[in-house]
C-alpha cells in the first residue's frame, strides 16, 4: 500500500463517516484512531455521538481514548491526542442493536455520505473516507436513500449535482487496491447479466481513460495497465465468446492510439497472477481492468480483505473505504479488524496530497 506521505495538508481536517450504526463501522473507526494516532490526525467522524461512544466502550474500560463533540471541522485539527472528534449531522439517534437491518440505521449512514459528500464539495474536508453502509438498510430508509445501490452511486449523483452535470458525464470506476494488486471494475453493483451487457466499447474505453488519468497522479507516471477477457481463455478468438474480438480489443487498441500503455484482452484465469507484486515478482502491471465486479474483486479480496482499500475514480473529490462490509455477524463483539480503515485513512491523505 501507498505509505503516507511525509507532507500530509493538515490546512483541512478528514471526515470519516460512520457508516451503518449497526455493524461494524463505528467499531474499527474507533481502533483505527487508537491504533494509528498518526494517520488520524487532524481526522473526524461525521456521525453519531452516543453510536461512537457506544463502539468505543467495546474496547473495555482500558480505552485511552475520549469521544468528543465538535460543531465544525476545523476543531478537529486542534485537538490533542487521544481525542475522537464527532460532528454530529442528524438528530440524536435512538438505541440500535447491533447487526440488525433498521432504516434508521440506513438514514443515518446516508445522511453521513450525504454531509460528507458536500463538504468535500465544497472544499471544507481535504477527503472522505467511508465506513460500510448496508445496502438493504439504506434502501429501506426510504426516499432518497433507495435511489443509490451504495456509496459510489449517491457519490456520482452529488458530484453531478454540484457540477451541474447529467449523471451519466461524470462516469465513476471503483477502486480495489492492496500491497499485492489493483484492479478497476468496467461495471459495479449491478447484475450479472447486467454487467456483461455494460462491456461495450464506450465503457472499456472510458475505463482505461479515467484508470489512467488517476493513476497517472498518483504514481507520476504512465500507468501499466491489463485488460481482462471477459469469456474463459479471453474468448480463445472466437471460440467461447466474440466480446473480446469485436468489443475489449478494438478499445484497447483506441486507448493506445490516445497514449495509454495497455494491453490485452488477457486470459482472466492468468492476468491478476501476472499482475500480482509479491517476493522476486514486481508485477507486470501496475493495474487490471476487469470487465465486472466479481471477477476484480475476487483475486483483491482473496489476497487479504483486511488490506484492501476502496477507492472511487473519476470524482472530484477524494473518496477511499475499506474493502469489506458492515460485518452484522460480529458487531458489538468487539472483534472486528481495523486495518483496511487504517489503510484506507492512509490512502485518503496520500490521494488529498497528490490529488484523486
Amino acid at each position: 500500500m501507498t505509505p503516507l506521505s511525509k507532507s500530509v495538508n493538515t490546512a483541512l481536517p478528514l471526515a470519516i463517516t460512520m457508516g451503518d450504526p449497526c455493524g461494524i463501522g463505528p467499531e474499527i473507526i474507533v481502533k483505527a484512531f487508537v491504533q494509528d494516532a498518526q494517520s488520524v490526525q487532524g481526522a473526524f467522524v461525521v456521525g453519531d455521538l452516543g453510536v461512537m461512544r457506544r463502539a468505543a466502550q467495546l474496547l473495555g474500560p482500558n480505552c485511552a481514548l475520549t469521544v468528543v463533540q465538535i460543531s465544525q471541522p476545523a476543531e478537529a485539527l486542534a485537538l490533542p491526542a487521544h481525542a475522537l472528534p464527532v460532528l454530529q449531522v442528524m438528530t440524536a439517534l435512538p438505541f440500535l442493536p447491533w447487526g440488525q437491518i433498521h432504516p434508521s440505521a440506513g438514514r443515518a449512514a446516508g445522511d453521513c455520505v450525504f454531509w460528507a459528500a458536500r463538504a468535500a464539495l465544497r472544499g471544507e474536508v481535504s477527503a472522505i473516507v467511508t465506513a460500510p453502509l448496508h445496502k438493504e438498510a439504506l434502501s429501506a430508509a426510504g426516499d432518497p436513500y433507495d435511489r443509490y445501490p451504495g456509496h459510489t452511486e449517491l457519490l456520482q449523483a452529488e458530484s453531478a449535482v454540484f457540477l451541474q452535470k447529467n449523471v451519466r458525464d461524470v462516469p465513476v470506476r471503483m477502486m480495489l487496491a492492496n500491497d499485492e494488486l489493483r484492479t478497476v471494475l468496467v461495471s459495479i453493483h449491478v447484475s450479472l447479466r447486467r454487467a456483461i451487457e455494460a462491456v461495450t466499447f464506450d465503457n472499456v474505453l472510458q475505463t482505461l481513460g479515467i484508470t489512467h488519468a488517476a493513476l497517472s497522479a498518483t504514481l507520476g507516471r504512465a500507468p501499466r495497465m491489463a485488460v481482462a477477457g471477459l469469456n474463459p481463455h479471453a474468448g480463445e478468438g472466437g471460440l467461447f465468446g466474440t466480446e473480446e474480438v469485436e468489443i475489449i480489443l478494438p478499445a484497447v487498441q483506441q486507448a493506445r492510439t490516445m497514449g495509454m500503455d495497455v494491453v490485452g484482452p488477457i486470459a482472466p484465469d492468468t492476468v491478476f497472477m501476472r499482475a500480482r507484486r509479491a517476493a522476486g515478482h514486481n508485477g507486470d502491471f501496475d493495474v487490471v481492468v476487469a470487465m465486472y465486479h466479481d471477477q476484480g474483486l475476487i483475486p483483491v479480496k482473496y489476497m487479504g480483505v483486511e488490506q484492501g482499500v476502496n477507492v472511487t475514480l473519476g470524482l472530484p473529490l477524494v473518496r477511499t473505504s475499506p474493502d469489506h462490509g458492515t460485518a452484522f455477524d460480529i458487531a458489538g463483539l468487539g472483534v472486528a479488524n481495523a486495518s483496511s480503515m487504517r489503510q484506507a485513512i492512509r490512502m485518503a491523505h496520500t490521494l488529498a496530497v497528490r490529488g484523486p
